[in-house]
């Protein structure tokens, strides 16, 4: 009997998953006792980190698309629609479109994240976003009318995607009115929920002196609770308010509610075993990247780590092996300290980060990963 493996998400977690599966189980699926399909409800995958240089017109967003036909193994079966119910009782999938319901032996949730910046009043209608296409595209225009007032980068979602992205944006954007004379005429103030600059300690602790020294103004412990659009004014929670002339905000976050309808973790988050990633209340179902309730931030390097492990614990479930592979917390990231900087760091569950010194080395690294992600992606690197 064939046994069938569906991955649902055609992000970085999926597509590399995908192809991994491609390759560690060829002789399975070359002789048909092994199917595996990757379902995404758009053609194209979406590169996302591309999308905070589009603002300062360093990218494209069709810098960040590629075709999943392109970049997905043949062996891999690829269904275009979007997941109406999971069943984890009969091992079902529902979908929107006229296809038939599908059953699955081995389920992978890579589903990722979406933003709800409805949830604060005010905000979609005022804020803007670099964390989706159409607000990095839209920002882009803002940034350059800018040239003197109040921008305010305010994290409103936590967790969120890509954790760093809050930080290079501001130093990213200091850096950028500088090199255009309007420094002095631009106020930068950052807001962050907890009392601290990240939620990492290590990083907050390295992020903080770099923003004082570049007069970027900090307001933390500060929880956006409304944004007022006609008066041009955002207030937290603790009662504080902050007027702009530019709100740039991480918006909130959340999985898909379907997760939440079957049972398997609130929020849209698939609460796991953090280190085999397996669903805590459904059998034979494993999450990635975003979607799995990890406590490790939601990063492209953390999804393409945790996709090595579970192709091989499929691998060694399907192969009636014990599965031993786990996932050790590994997440890597470069950090954009200004236009031509950056620094990088590497940690996991046992071993915290440490921030290397910012170089114009480790930008040109960023940019080279970058490109070279599209081999990441076809399981080339």
């Amino acid at each position: 009997m064939t046994e069938h493996v569906v991955i649902v998400g055609g992000g970085t977690g999926g597509t590399v998953l995908a192809n991994d599966l491609a390759d560690r189980l060829e002789p399975e699926l070359d002789a048909g006792d092994v199917r595996v399909t990757l379902v995404n409800d758009d053609p194209d995958h979406v590169y996302k980190p591309v999308w905070l240089y589009v603002p300062f017109g360093q990218r494209e967003p069709d810098d960040g698309r590629r075709s999943l036909d392109d970049l997905v193994d043949d062996a891999i079966e690829l269904k275009i629609d979007r997941m109406s119910d999971i069943d984890t009782e009969s091992q079902r999938l529902q979908f929107r479109g006229s296809s038939p319901s599908v059953d699955y032996d081995y389920l992978v949730l890579a589903t990722g994240s979406t933003l709800e910046p409805d949830r604060i009043p005010g905000l979609a209608e005022a804020g803007h976003d670099y964390y989706s296409e159409s607000g990095a595209t839209a920002l882009r225009k803002e940034l350059l009318e800018f040239t003197e007032g109040k921008l305010v980068l305010s994290v409103i979602g936590a967790p969120h995607m890509c954790p760093a992205a809050p930080l290079e944006f501001v130093f990213m954007a200091d850096d950028w009115f500088r090199e255009r004379g309007l420094r002095e005429d631009v106020d930068i103030t950052y807001t962050y929920p907890i009392q601290r600059v990240h939620g990492n300690p290590h990083i907050a602790e390295w992020a903080q002196p770099i923003m004082e020294d570049r007069g970027i103004n900090v307001e933390t412990f500060f929880n956006a609770e409304s944004v007022d659009p006609k008066a041009e004014t955002i207030t937290s929670m603790e009662g504080t308010d902050l007027d702009y002339d530019l709100l740039v905000t991480i918006p909130p976050h959340a999985g898909i509610d379907l997760i939440e309808e079957a049972g398997l973790g609130d929020d849209g988050w698939v609460e796991v075993d953090k280190r085999t990633l397996e669903a805590e209340v459904a059998e034979n179902v494993y999450a990635l990247g975003d979607t799995a309730d990890t406590g490790v931030p939601n990063a492209g390097s953390v999804a393409h780590y945790q996709a090595g492990v579970v192709g091989q614990r499929l691998a060694s479930e399907i192969r009636e092996r014990p599965a031993t592979a786990t996932y050790d917390g590994k997440t890597l990231c470069f950090i954009e300290t200004g236009m031509d900087a950056a620094s990088f760091v590497e940690f996991d569950y046992e071993n915290p980060p440490s921030p290397a010194p910012p170089s114009e080395k480790l930008h040109w690294s960023k940019l080279a990963y970058n490109e070279s992600y599209w081999l990441t992606a076809r399981g080339l690197l």
